[in-house]
Formats: C-alpha cells, sequence, structure tokens
C-alpha cells in the first residue's frame, strides 16, 4: 500500500490551476448566456432557470356499465365504475429569463464586494475571498429566492439592490 506523504501532497496542491473568481460552477451556472430571450438588446448578458413542471395525481371514475333501471323506476342493477388514475401537467415547465451582470463585470473585487453585501444582510457567512463559490451563490439564492428568482445566479435586479450596480437615472 502506498502513501502520500503531506509534502508530495502539499506539491500537488500547489500544482493545481489557480482559482478563477467563478470558480468550478454549478451547472445552473453554465446557464449564463451572452444572447438572451427574443428582442433582448445584445450588449446585455442573461441568465435563464427552468421551473419545473407541476404534476398532480388524478383519479377518475369512468362509468363500465350504467344502472339498469325498470319500466316502474326500480334499479335493477346499480352501475359499474372503474377507478383509473393516471398523471396530469397542471403547469408546464417554463424558461424564465432574468438579466445578470456580465462576465467582464464578476471581478475578484465585484465578487467580493457581494460577498460583503450579502454578509451584511446575514446571507453570507464566512471570509470574503472575492471567489464566487458555493457559499456564495447559497447565499445569493438565499437572498433571490424570496423575491421570485430561486437562482445562485446573480441578478442584475439583486445586484442594484445591493448597491453593487448603478441605477439607470429615472426619465
Amino acid at each position: 500500500m502506498k502513501y502520500i506523504t503531506l509534502p508530495a501532497l502539499l506539491a500537488l496542491v500547489a500544482c493545481e490551476a489557480p482559482i478563477s473568481p467563478v470558480s468550478r460552477a454549478e451547472p445552473e451556472l453554465l446557464r449564463l448566456r451572452m444572447s438572451g430571450p427574443p428582442g433582448a438588446t445584445p450588449d446585455q448578458c442573461w441568465g435563464s432557470i427552468t421551473t419545473p413542471a407541476v404534476v398532480e395525481t388524478v383519479t377518475e371514475d369512468i362509468l363500465l356499465q350504467p344502472a339498469e333501471i325498470g319500466d316502474d323506476g326500480t334499479i335493477r342493477s346499480a352501475p359499474v365504475y372503474k377507478s383509473e388514475t393516471r398523471q396530469a401537467i397542471v403547469r408546464e415547465r417554463q424558461d424564465v429569463w432574468f438579466e445578470t451582470p456580465c462576465e467582464d463585470e464578476m471581478t475578484s473585487e465585484f465578487i467580493a464586494s457581494v460577498q460583503r453585501a450579502l454578509s451584511v444582510r446575514g446571507f453570507f457567512s464566512g471570509t470574503v475571498t472575492g471567489v464566487m463559490d458555493a457559499r456564495t451563490r447559497s447565499a445569493i439564492r438565499a437572498y433571490q429566492a424570496p423575491q421570485g428568482l430561486n437562482s445562485a445566479i446573480l441578478s442584475s435586479a439583486a445586484a442594484r439592490q445591493l448597491g453593487l450596480v448603478a441605477v439607470a437615472p429615472a426619465g
């Protein structure tokens, strides 16, 4: 049995490529798009999430044989039903598009500002690293979910609410 010594392990870790500000993206983060929904302006960046379909189990009674009713109105035999259970889609899945800061804006300084802003609001705990790691994505999701966007991709609307992106002047 071979063992890896601590110096060998440290050497292996040192050989790993440096972590970029957006590191080890979860599948959802791969949904950042340079082109958005139909009609989107080309100078914006977009994220999207797919909401799942809502499926319900429906049970119906299907009439197999109607009741036999005599000429005098008496029931000679009761109706026969069969219960049938099936799945029914109540709401189709949907692609939800939202504007996001573009990749060139997601610098380590910007991500550190996101972490600080979320920390002040009680959504992020830990060291401010300037790296878009799992803890930061989780805090972004927790911040945006009550506003109707259950995504770990930072929306431009959330960035504006956090005071990190300039708000266009009114009028």
